[in-house]
């Protein structure tokens, strides 16, 4: 069995259980031999981008589909090292982000051609072995925003963001269209906070969004809709169902699932298969990879019926959301 150290440097918070750990669920038509998968957060995984693959991967793992150890937590400055570390210590395929690392994080992969990355990046496929994928639920945030523009009473809506990369933008700006499609007159209002994971950052921003005049909140950072109940307007969650956690405040979600995309990263380490590719499709609403969750009866009935029309089309090909890729105005 494979140990692993501690990665008890700064920056790295927590580690999961060493590769080898035995699986007690049957691997429900998966290889016999489990793919050895290392995850790399750069946030902790209470963070929804983190959670989502974290979930999807712990799955993955109970079906015995894979071996997955993980650190979270990560920074920038430890990051190719980690990606180093698990690569040396026999990991297949690697899961991570590298937005902050762009440059390095696809030198480190050139120096290990046989282990498998998958990571979440603004940037290109890089060799044979260097994947990316993008967190694209920008469908189903049109869609919200598609019910947000029919709900303000203001018209101006606000959105807080971690930092204007371009998925982020992509993301953002979708809300935003969603809302004119149905309300040429909403002025939509856009605050970065700079970082992947800051909370009370979020909310401070949400509330300045408020006082500016703002009467409903799309939530890209966790945060976000403290900000909106402490001020008792709706928001809009992103990545993962929050309605539960705010009943009285969220009645939308952008929702967005990672496993999809693991699932085909998985087939291509299994059958040996070149792992330099762009997974972010297998993302996409039409393919099943994103939706929209959201309490009905919130909006009105006739908003409702339009936004189910849309999401009908873009199930079916028969409409795409605009790709606006721009840091919002």
């Amino acid at each position: 069995m494979i140990r692993l150290p501690l990665l008890t440097r700064r920056g790295l918070m927590r580690t999961g259980m060493a590769f080898g750990a035995a699986s007690l669920l049957p691997r429900a038509g998966w290889s016999a031999t489990p793919v050895k998968v290392a995850g790399i957060h750069g946030s902790p995984v209470e963070n929804a981008w983190n959670l989502v693959l974290h979930d999807a991967l712990m799955k993955a793992k109970a079906e015995g589909a894979i071996e997955y150890v993980f650190s979270e937590g990560v920074a920038p400055t430890d990051y190719p090292r980690a990606m180093r570390e698990y690569a040396e210590q026999g990991a297949q395929l690697i899961i991570g982000e590298t937005f902050p690392v762009e440059r390095q994080a696809r030198e480190v992969a050139a120096e290990y051609p046989e282990t498998a990355f998958v990571m979440g990046s603004s940037g290109q496929p890089s060799g044979d072995n260097f994947g990316v994928f993008g967190t694209w639920n920008y469908d189903g945030a049109y869609l919200a925003g598609m019910l947000a523009g029919r709900m303000t009473a203001t018209n101006v809506l606000g959105s807080v963001g971690a930092m204007p990369i371009p998925e982020i933008n992509l993301l953002i700006n979708a809300f935003a269209a969603g809302a004119k499609a149905v309300n040429p007159q909403v002025t939509h209002r856009t605050t970065f906070i700079g970082t992947f994971f800051d909370p009370p950052k979020a909310r401070e921003a949400g509330l300045a969004l408020i006082d500016s005049g703002a009467d409903l909140l799309f939530g890209e950072r966790i945060g976000t809709a403290d900000a909106a109940k402490h001020r008792g307007i709706r928001a809009i969650g992103s990545l993962i169902d929050y309605t539960p956690m705010y009943p009285d405040t969220i009645f939308a979600n952008a929702l967005w699932g990672f496993r999809p995309i693991l699932n085909a990263a998985i087939a291509d380490v299994a059958a040996g298969k070149p792992t330099g590719r762009d997974y972010t499709a297998y993302g996409l609403m039409k393919e099943g990879g994103s939706d929209i969750a959201y309490v009905k009866g919130m909006a009105p009935a006739e908003a409702e019926a339009a936004m189910e029309k849309v999401r009908a089309d873009i199930k079916s090909g028969a409409f795409t959301v605009p790709q606006n890729f721009d840091e919002p105005a």
